[in-house]
C-alpha cells in the first residue's frame, strides 16, 4: 500500500493477496458452514436413531409385562408353559436387536477390521445356512441351493456369513410356512454374485428405495422385524468392496444379489 496526497493507493501485488485472502476466507467459511451443517444432521441423526431404538424396544418390554402379569394368575400349566415359551422369543428378539446395534455402532465407529481371506462360496453359505435349518424344516420352507464347487471371493468369512444370515432371516418372514428359498452363484470374469430368491410377497415399489435404510420397516415386514438387518447387511458387504441389490423376481417374491467386482 502507497500513500500520495492523503491517498490511500493499492498496488497490484496487494490486490493480489488480498484477492486471495477473501477467496481463503471464503472457503474457510463455507467449510465451517458444512461441519456445522454436517454435525447438525449428525446430532438430529443420533437423536432420531436413539428414538427409534426406544420405540423398538417399547414393544417387546410391554409384551413381556403384560405375558407375566398373566403368568402371575394362571394356575393352567400348559397356558404357563406357552406363556414362558413367549416371553424367551421376545427376549431372544431383544437380545438380537442389541446385538445387531452394537455391531451397526462399531461398523459407524470404524473400528471393524475386516479380515482379506480367500474364502469357498459353498463353504460360506453353508455356515450362514446352519443356524436356519431347524427352523426351515419346523415352517417346511423348501431350500434349493446351487453354487459351483471351487468358488472363491475375498472378504471376511465371519462378517459375510452374518451379512448373509440376515438375508436369510428377513427370506425366511417373507416365505413363511410351506415357503421356498432358492440360493445361486454366478462366477464370471468381472464378478462373483450370491442371489437369494424367496417366495415371499416381495416388495412394494415404496419399499424398494428404502430397503436398506436404518430402521425401515415395509409393509410386508413380519411382525418380528425390526428394519436392523438389511441396513447392517448392506454396511458389512460395503465396506469390504462388494455391491448389495434388492428387487422383485420376475417370478415372485424378492431376488437379493450380493455381488463381489473381481
Amino acid at each position: 500500500m502507497l500513500h500520495n496526497a492523503d491517498r490511500l493507493y493499492i498496488s497490484e501485488s496487494d490486490e493480489g493477496e488480498l484477492s486471495i485472502l477473501q477467496s481463503e476466507i471464503k472457503k474457510m467459511t463455507l467449510r465451517i458452514r458444512e461441519q456445522n451443517d454436517a454435525m447438525k444432521k449428525e446430532k438430529e441423526h443420533l437423536a432420531d436413531s436413539l428414538a427409534d431404538i426406544a420405540h423398538q424396544l417399547r414393544t417387546p418390554l410391554t409384551s413381556v409385562n403384560l405375558i407375566l402379569s398373566l403368568l402371575e394368575n394362571n394356575p393352567d400349566e400348559s397356558e404357563r408353559k406357552t406363556l414362558i415359551r413367549e416371553t424367551k422369543e421376545l427376549f431372544a428378539q431383544m437380545d438380537w436387536l442389541l446385538a445387531s446395534l452394537l455391531k451397526l455402532s462399531r461398523l459407524d465407529a470404524g473400528i471393524v477390521a475386516f479380515q482379506n481371506e480367500w474364502i469357498d462360496v459353498d463353504a460360506l453359505v453353508t455356515a450362514a445356512l446352519h443356524p436356519f435349518l431347524i427352523s426351515m424344516e419346523l415352517h417346511h420352507i423348501a431350500l434349493q441351493t446351487d453354487v459351483p464347487k471351487g468358488t472363491v471371493i475375498q472378504g471376511d468369512s465371519g462378517w459375510l456369513s452374518e451379512a448373509i444370515q440376515n438375508i436369510l432371516k428377513n427370506c425366511m418372514e417373507s416365505a413363511g410356512d410351506n415357503g421356498k428359498i432358492e440360493i445361486s452363484c454366478d462366477d464370471n470374469p468381472l464378478f462373483t454374485q450370491i442371489a437369494i430368491h424367496d417366495s415371499g410377497a416381495g416388495f412394494t415399489k415404496e419399499d424398494l428405495p428404502n430397503l436398506f435404510d436404518r430402521f425401515y420397516r415395509g409393509k410386508n415386514a413380519g411382525a418380528t422385524g425390526y428394519g436392523i438387518g438389511l441396513a447392517l447387511c448392506k454396511m458389512i458387504i460395503t465396506r469390504q468392496g462388494g455391491t448389495i441389490t434388492a428387487k422383485n423376481h420376475p417370478q415372485g417374491g424378492a431376488l437379493f444379489a450380493i455381488r463381489f467386482p473381481k
